[in-house]
């Protein structure tokens, strides 16, 4: 049973027809299930794609209207990966997973932004932010109290990590972690930091070993906050639901 009590599925063949409203399960219809990921991974390809091309151009004050190159690449195999995985290992109701990925839309722009600008800009925080709250009641897999906690404890762990490591956590940081504590919950919520601070420094040590970077160098924190929330999702049975055992049933 879930957090939410709602029964565990059995196997994959379970998850998709669900989202696809396509009735019981068949090996028929996990065919098209993978058409659909299929299609989900190459839209949220093209969105890291465009998400990179945006924050090159946007905000314009800071934009250094970098050219297309590897950086581009990086964020639409990242974007397709978190939107391909997320549809992959859902076995909620078809809204709870869809719900899921349209949050996952504005990330993948605030990725790009925080890695092109050091920028988490409000314009696409803030309706994160309400897009977030607005699905708390409603998510079967998070109950509003953990979500609510989840997002305060969060919050409090990065403000106190910022007040104690002066420059390592930007303020847009902080308002970040409110959307993802809110999705992940308490203690989930944890799993996703503790990946994503693991994440950051994986990449800091190896940009200081390979000498693109010194010890002063500020990395963004963002796109390792929204790495790690994947992963959690992914990776805890209680959000999207029990791991399969079996392909097929």
């Amino acid at each position: 049973m879930g957090r939410s009590g709602h029964p565990a599925r059995r196997s994959l063949s379970l998850r998709w027809p669900v989202l696809a409203g396509t009735g019981p399960a068949s090996r028929g219809n996990v065919r098209v299930a993978w058409e659909l990921i299929a299609v989900i991974f190459v839209a949220f390809a093209l969105l890291g794609g465009a998400a990179e091309r945006l924050a090159s151009v946007w905000p314009p004050d800071e934009a250094r209207r970098r050219a297309p190159g590897i950086r581009m690449l990086a964020l639409a195999a990242f974007a397709g990966a978190a939107g391909g995985l997320v549809a992959w290992r859902s076995a909620e109701p078809g809204w709870v997973t869809a719900a899921y990925l349209v949050v996952l839309v504005p990330m993948v722009v605030l990725v790009a932004t925080d890695l092109e600008q050091r920028r988490l800009p409000h314009l696409v925080l803030d309706p994160l932010i309400a897009i977030s709250v607005a699905f708390v009641p409603f998510n079967p897999a998070v109950h509003p109290l953990d979500a609510l906690i989840g997002a305060a404890a969060a919050l409090a762990f990065l403000g106190l990590t910022g007040l104690l490591v002066p420059g390592g956590v930007a303020t847009g940081d902080l308002y970040l972690v409110v959307p993802i504590g809110l999705l992940a919950g308490w203690p989930t919520v944890f799993t996703a930091v503790f990946v994503g601070a693991l994440l950051s420094a994986l990449v800091g040590i190896g940009l200081l070993v390979t000498r693109r970077a010194g010890l002063r160098t500020y990395i963004p924190f963002g796109p390792f906050l929204v790495a790690g929330l994947v992963i959690a999702l992914v990776w805890d049975p209680t959000l999207l639901g029990p791991v399969a055992i079996a392909w097929f049933g």
